[in-house]
């Protein structure tokens, strides 16, 4: 049953209802001679999975596509297969944000319908690979409840989209690094100030408040309650910008996690944040490929 639910949740987020399809869904890829850029295929690809539209699908995303939800089965046709579970709940997605980083897609989503897997709403990041051929190749996500009310007064996934510095991705991607590891992996925390502005800093995690005040107070409560978030790796860093995603893992609550964090950039500090956070299952698992791998 967890296998199905999860299948479920895969499906609502391929099936984004905000992600354009600018070409259409019967066209074939880079590989058969259209121009088309990765959004474009990804967004064709999630156009025809919320379509259940197969024949498209098998044009558009490898045989061997891997899949890195721990309880989805890996495989085009076991993922086709499966499909006709999200006809059945009404379960789809909405996309938020969507961005590029060479041969990557990454997205953040508002599930709705969600209830099978035991939420009205659920967010989600998603990545998607993209290989030389132009083909959907590789797919990683992690999930969370949404909350209602939440400490800034910010939902999990409002604020700006638009990206801009696009010449200083590179450099906002280190200093998301120099944050996560100096701040997160305790190297150097008081550096903190140097990474995240004092003078605006959004938060969309729902536990935790506005501004640098927001984040102090936050640590002091839960290295009070002995269950600090603790960062061990960062396996992946993206970024098209001013906005930049890392992937980490690391303990929370005594159990191992994946953290997804996206940052916002202005003129060298951090301003705004969103996050999932999801265990890391060990049990019940459809494919052996892991939650990172990349």
């Amino acid at each position: 049953m967890k296998k199905v639910i999860c299948v479920i949740m895969l499906s609502g987020i391929l099936a984004s209802s905000g992600i354009s399809q600018t070409k259409s869904t019967s066209g074939l890829n880079q590989s058969k001679g259209i121009n088309m850029n990765k959004k474009e295929i990804v967004g064709t690809f999630l156009g025809a999975v919320a379509k259940q539209d197969a024949e498209t699908m098998r044009k558009f995303a490898n045989v061997d596509y891997i899949q890195h939800n721990p309880f989805v089965p890996t495989g085009l046709e076991p993922f086709i297969q499966l499909l006709p579970v999200l006809k059945e709940h009404g379960t789809y997605a909405e996309n938020v944000r969507m961005f590029e980083d060479g041969n990557y897609v990454f997205m953040h989503n508002i599930w709705k319908n969600a209830k099978p897997f035991g939420a009205d709403e659920m967010v989600a990041f998603d990545i998607i690979r993209i290989d030389e051929n132009g083909k959907v190749a590789e797919h990683w996500d992690a999930m969370t409840v949404l909350v209602k009310e939440t400490a800034s007064g910010r939902t999990q996934t409002d604020g700006p989209t638009k990206v801009e510095d696009l010449d200083k991705t590179d450099a906002n991607k280190a200093l998301a690094v120099a944050l996560i590891e100096d701040v997160l992996m305790g190297k150097n925390p008081n550096k903190i100030t140097e990474y995240i502005s004092a003078e605006q800093y959004d938060q969309h995690n729902p536990q935790i408040k506005d501004g640098l005040s927001g984040i102090v107070e936050a640590v002091q409560y839960l290295t009070s309650q002995n269950n600090m978030f603790k960062y061990t790796k960062i396996h992946k860093v993206l970024g098209e910008g001013n906005f930049l995603l890392t992937v980490s893992e690391g303990e929370w609550s005594g159990k191992s996690q994946v953290f997804y964090d996206l940052f916002r950039m202005k003129a060298g500090k951090i301003v705004e944040h969103w996050d999932v956070i999801q265990e890391i299952p060990t049990e019940g698992l459809a494919n052996n490929n892991g939650m990172f791998g990349f």
